[in-house]
């Protein structure tokens, strides 16, 4: 057989291996998006499930009111300052791996934490989950971004995705509740252990490993930078929960953070190898989309904190039914989530679809501040959730498509890792913010009145939960009007150079 007669079989038949792994390929993708879909939601659950069971948790433990707070604080902390890390790992040393390693430790973590004998022990198993979420979070949203490279189906995988992202913390406090009610508040930290289990399962059979940015080296200088900024800004904001905000804990820590973001911003411009390559943030609709998840992330608090309170100490509903009671929301992010990604976002681009999101949530927050003491679920929070998640769903899905669209392949993870550092800055900011500026309305309600009476004591707390979802109103309004003066106009054209290989 000559030279030309075996090269042209084998042509034919790399040919035909090609045709059978496309043909395959669109089922896979979607098995993928399952697997991506529920690592991700065991890491955004973990952002509240844990928040219902903290007063059991208290009680068993007996660690004090000054210390619950870390419980929180040391999972946003790892997370924040870790996720930058994270997202140029899975580049450098394969999606796959990352993936696979940050669910089991995830696991392992939440293990360690539902077996804690000792306030320090759960606080341990916190900042673990955290550390192991900052690894597993950018390397699920970057398989999404190299795994759907068709602008359709790109658009259907990201409403799932941000679905997931926006609606998780209702369905934590859900799922909370639950747990809690039924069995114990361990439970809410054990749960995570069969969710890993499928998503392990899942990642190990369908997914391949591939190094995009295997010929990089990683910036240290750059990764201590950003770790530190990170933590000290995360770390000072949660220190206005427990402290004033003229607290060298608060500022002094918000300074330095900033000050470690401004010398990281700056290196990355002289190192050859950059953490984060600043071409990924000089895109205009890219900057934009980073913003509009910060704001999201933010003032989402106003919702899922303060009505939680309400909920349950105002309205007397059970751990189960506060979860419950935040399903609507959850319906109504879900349902626009798809309409904004898939017919919206390519109909009529995102300087009328995310500005406009912003407008209803805003409209949805202002309107949830008619609550008092003596409203009722159906009138006073129904259909003002309805709303809010109607709103939330036409911003976050399609902030978070715009934010990793259109990066190459090489720089998808730290790309995904960036998106995920907003939310959680954004969170922790949204915290500090509402709850300081809560506590001063109900401290500015009590002054001249008779603070020993229960009746003037549940009015102030309503005080503060409409000046928090005042503020919050704020922010999406502020969002809207940033997000219209930000992004460009017309519909994002998919650049077909910069779009990755799917790997898979």
């Amino acid at each position: 057989m000559s030279q030309k007669t075996l090269a042209e079989g084998s042509r034919a038949g790399a040919e035909a291996i090609d045709k059978a792994e496309v043909s395959a390929a669109p089922a896979k993708r979607w098995w993928i998006l399952a697997v991506v879909a529920v690592a991700q939601l065991m890491v955004v659950l973990d952002a509240t499930i844990v928040n219902i069971a903290l007063p059991s948790a208290q009680t068993d433990l007996g660690f004090s009111d000054g210390s619950r707070q870390w419980i929180v604080t040391a999972y946003a902390l790892a997370f924040a300052s870790l996720l930058l890390l994270g997202g140029r790992i899975a580049d450098l040393f394969g999606r796959k791996p990352a993936f696979l390693v940050g669910v089991v430790g995830f696991a392992g973590a939440s293990a360690l934490g539902g077996a804690a004998n000792g306030f320090t022990m759960l606080v341990i198993a916190r900042a673990l989950q955290g550390a192991f979420g900052a690894l597993l979070a950018p390397a699920a949203l970057s398989l999404l971004n190299t795994t759907f490279t068709d602008a359709r189906e790109r658009a259907r995988a990201f409403s799932v995705y941000g679905a997931i992202a926006g609606a998780g913390g209702a369905v934590g406090l859900l799922l909370g509740g639950v747990l809690t009610d039924a069995f114990d508040w361990r439970w809410t930290l054990y749960v995570n252990v069969a969710i890993a289990v499928v998503a392990f399962a899942g990642g190990w059979l369908l997914l391949s490993n591939h190094r995009d940015a295997a010929g990089a080296k990683l910036d240290v200088p750059g990764t201590v930078l950003v770790a530190a900024g990170l933590f000290a800004l995360v770390y000072g904001f949660s220190n206005a929960d427990t402290h004033d905000w003229g607290s060298p804990l608060t500022w002094g820590f918000l300074i330095a953070g900033g000050l470690l973001l401004a010398a990281f911003a700056w290196w990355q411009t002289r190192t050859a190898h950059p953490l984060l390559p600043l071409r990924i943030l000089l895109d205009r609709n890219r900057a934009a989309s980073y913003l509009a998840v910060l704001i999201s992330g933010a003032g989402m608090f106003g919702v899922f904190l303060f009505l939680t309170y309400y909920l349950q100490l105002n309205l007397g509903f059970s751990p189960t039914k506060t979860g419950v009671a935040f399903l609507p929301m959850v319906g109504a992010l879900m349902v626009t989530a798809q309409a904004g990604s898939t017919l919206l976002l390519p109909r009529i681009g995102p300087k009328a679809v995310i500005p406009l999101g912003f407008a209803i949530a805003a409209a949805g927050m202002a309107w949830l501040t008619g609550i008092g003491l003596g409203a009722h679920y159906a009138s006073a929070v129904l259909p003002q959730l309805i709303v809010i998640g109607v709103g939330l769903g036409l911003v976050m899905p399609t902030a978070m498509q715009l934010a990793t669209g259109g990066v190459a392949a090489e720089d998808a993870g730290v790309a995904s890792a960036t998106v995920n550092a907003m939310q959680q800055v954004g969170g922790s900011i949204g915290t500090a913010l509402l709850n300081t500026l809560a506590s001063t309305a109900a401290a500015n309600y009590l002054s001249g009145k008779d603070a020993t009476s229960k009746l003037v004591q549940a009015q102030a707390t309503i005080e503060s939960y409409t000046t928090a979802f005042w503020w919050s109103a704020g922010l999406f309004a502020a969002g809207a009007l940033i997000a219209f003066l930000l992004y460009r106009r017309g519909v994002p054209q998919q650049d077909a150079g910069a779009a990755p290989v799917v790997h898979m």
